[in-house]
């Protein structure tokens, strides 16, 4: 059996999973949890009792440590560990910093059970799985200069949504979303957080 846990904050994507998953004959969800932190205590206790073979399914965008930030923790507990990334949001900057980070696998949601079954398999075997859209878009574009999160501020703030709206959409505090527009508009040299959103828009970063 490939024991999984899954880490997603939107708890009826999650659950539908999870259930999905239990009906494979060599998959065994052992957990879903709402966040990084979560999945990383739990991932920790593992370690600590000798298991480390488990297969990972993170959402990207979780509230609190994103996606890819729970990844690297993981792997600094058990580096080399197989870990799978899915999202609704599968910007070509995502991927190259997960791959960057020895995440195995990045998926859209919009991946079938089976497919999403079949990529664990792989992962837990040692080997990669990227889907072939985003991969072929990552490839036309540059490197990001933008973290996750960001991106995900700038992307909220294309159509010209107040920091207020920006935060409440991003499930972040003003102050944070404020120093995250702040620090994204000085790495793209841009006077104002849309001019920012444009220029990371142009690059294929959002």
């Amino acid at each position: 059996m490939i024991p999984v846990l899954l880490a997603d904050d939107e708890n009826l994507i999650r659950t539908a999973m999870a259930a999905m998953l239990d009906l494979e004959d060599d998959i065994d969800v052992i957990a879903d949890v709402e966040s990084g932190e979560e999945l990383i205590a739990i991932w920790r206790r593992r370690v600590d009792d000798g298991e480390q073979d488990a297969v990972a399914v993170i959402d990207l965008q979780m509230r609190g440590i994103d996606g890819i930030d729970t990844a690297i923790e993981l792997l600094a507990l058990t580096p080399g560990a197989g870990i799978l990334i899915v999202t609704s949001h599968g910007r070509p900057g995502y991927l190259k910093r997960a791959l960057t980070a020895g995440v195995r696998g990045f998926l859209p949601k919009t991946t079938s059970a089976a497919t999403l079954a079949e990529v664990i398999r792989t992962v837990a075997s040692g080997g990669r799985h990227v889907d072939p859209q985003l991969a072929a878009e990552a490839i036309s574009t540059g490197d990001t200069v933008l973290t996750a999160r960001e991106a995900d501020v700038l992307e909220f703030a294309i159509d010209g949504a107040s920091t207020e709206e920006i935060a409440i959409r991003a499930h972040l505090s003003l102050g944070t979303t404020r120093n995250y527009l702040s620090t994204a508009m000085a790495k793209l040299g841009a006077s104002n957080r849309y001019e920012a959103a444009l220029t990371a828009r142009r690059h294929g970063w959002i």
